[in-house]
């Protein structure tokens, strides 16, 4: 009798983990997804009253500087009150360092051209048209060519950032060569509620719903089908994108490749333990650098609760802005410069005069408050019910992972969202901001995608 409550003890011993085993790899690999939700690709954020006198004609736009907003931006930083000293011996772990605030504003209000970056700024042909009731701002490089296909590449940026992020890098993807029996036009539109574009009158624009937007201006432009590509927030849109319109868009390459579902966390998880396993022994490192992002996702958490709090502090003050988006910057660009009194800052890759073209942008825009709302649209229980994170892309993917990136995932754990992972392009240098931070590293890594995706397509038509 005691023998046989003893086997009956071990077989449940040996059962319990069995069916917790079972039941967590049906989880992970076997449970049907939910079906692709059906959104209004029609749907209203403007103004209501301007329902049917809505202009659908695509017209022309330049930045503009105006002398007013200039006087008043630098008596603004020029008179900024003084600030605390910060502790002894701490760099950014409690914020932007105020040792560097006047090294900034300084050169912000006295040596910042703003009449040659102005001009910068419209150096490319830019445009605006309204899709579904909002301005959208957009630039249009077309390649002056004959006898070559031209293929449109929409490439979309996140936050802190903006269309500056693509300016190094637009000449070197609309280049022409004779290897390429194709030339690309790029289209680098603002996201709604950044920049020179209009946000929504009404709760609701999130990702997806951004989505929707992004491909209708591909649509109003003449391109049914394209390619995208996308980083921080541009990614998610992408990848909404990819599940939402398969047929339209051709290739998909991000350097952001971050899987948002709870069943890739728990698999990143498991792989911790035994990474080698899973990915080469060079790379675990970047799983330990991944912790290191926890300690800097409070905006996170206050972006998606209040945004429109500090937005009011931000759209009052220039200096405010500077250091809540240069801080941003310094985690975005390595973690490891958060330790340094100047937060690395002296040493990027970019000038000053290229953080100050993207400040510019959100202050002359009075679009920060608006930008940071797509956090709170998207941590929404409606954006979160749509169930976008849980759903499989199957458009070939491309993915760029810089060194530096804010999060790492091996490619186990992408195949997860990336049915069609055509190539992951392990990169040994540079962050978050991979096109702004390394132009030509991130235009030939694109363009090896298209190349890539191109091949692929041409192999499906002939078989």
């Amino acid at each position: 009798m005691a023998k046989s409550r003893l086997i009956r003890a071990l077989l449940w011993l040996l059962l319990i983990p069995a069916v917790v085993i079972l039941g967590l790899g049906y989880w992970l690999f076997l449970q049907p997804p939910p079906p692709i939700p059906n959104l209004n690709y029609e749907e209203w954020w403007g103004d209501e009253s301007l329902k049917g006198k809505q202009d659908t004609s695509v017209r022309p736009f330049n930045i503009t500087f105006s002398d007013g907003m200039i006087k008043d931006l630098k008596s603004r930083l020029k008179n900024h009150v003084p600030f605390r000293l910060p502790l002894e011996g701490v760099g950014f772990e409690y914020g932007f360092n105020t040792k560097m605030i006047d090294e900034w504003t300084t050169y912000w209000a006295v040596k910042y051209p703003f009449r040659e970056r102005e001009r910068f700024l419209n150096q490319y042909p830019q445009f605006k048209t309204n899709i579904q009731g909002l301005d959208v701002h957009f630039i249009r490089v077309k390649p002056q060519v004959k006898n070559k296909e031209v293929i449109p590449l929409l490439l979309l940026h996140g936050w802190p950032g903006s269309v500056r992020e693509f300016y190094e890098a637009i000449p070197l993807l609309t280049a022409v060569t004779k290897e390429r029996d194709y030339a690309i036009e790029v289209i680098v539109p603002s996201l709604p509620g950044y920049g020179f574009s209009d946000p929504a009158s009404r709760p609701g624009l999130g990702p997806a719903q951004m989505a929707v937007i992004m491909r209708n201006l591909m649509h109003r432009l003449g391109h049914q089908k394209f390619y995208i590509q996308g980083g921080d927030w541009g990614s998610q849109i992408s990848n909404i994108m990819t599940v939402m319109f398969p047929k339209e868009i051709l290739g998909s390459h991000i350097n952001f490749g971050f899987v948002p579902s709870l069943k890739a966390m728990v698999l990143q998880y498991f792989i911790s333990f035994y990474p080698t396993l899973f990915m080469e022994a060079s790379l675990v490192e970047r799983l330990e650098y991944n912790k290191l992002v926890l300690v800097e996702l409070g905006y996170y958490h206050l972006q998606s609760t209040k945004p429109d709090t500090i937005g009011v502090c931000l759209t009052d003050s220039p200096v405010g802005l500077l250091a809540y988006i240069l801080e941003k910057s310094v985690a975005a660009t390595n973690l490891h410069n958060v330790k340094l009194e100047d937060g690395g800052m002296r040493s990027w890759r970019f000038s000053k005069d290229q953080i100050l073209d993207n400040l510019m942008i959100y202050w002359t825009g009075n679009s920060i408050t608006t930008s940071i709302r797509i956090y709170a649209e998207s941590a929404s229980k409606a954006h979160t019910k749509l169930g976008f994170h849980l759903l499989k892309s199957y458009v070939p993917t491309w993915v760029a992972q810089a060194k530096y990136e804010i999060y790492y995932h091996p490619p186990v754990v992408l195949r997860m969202k990336y049915d069609n992972l055509v190539n992951v392009s392990v990169l040994n240098e540079g962050g978050h901001f991979l096109a702004w931070e390394l132009p030509k590293v991130f235009s030939e890594d694109v363009l090896n995608a298209i190349a890539a995706f191109k091949k692929l397509q041409k192999s499906k038509d002939e078989l």
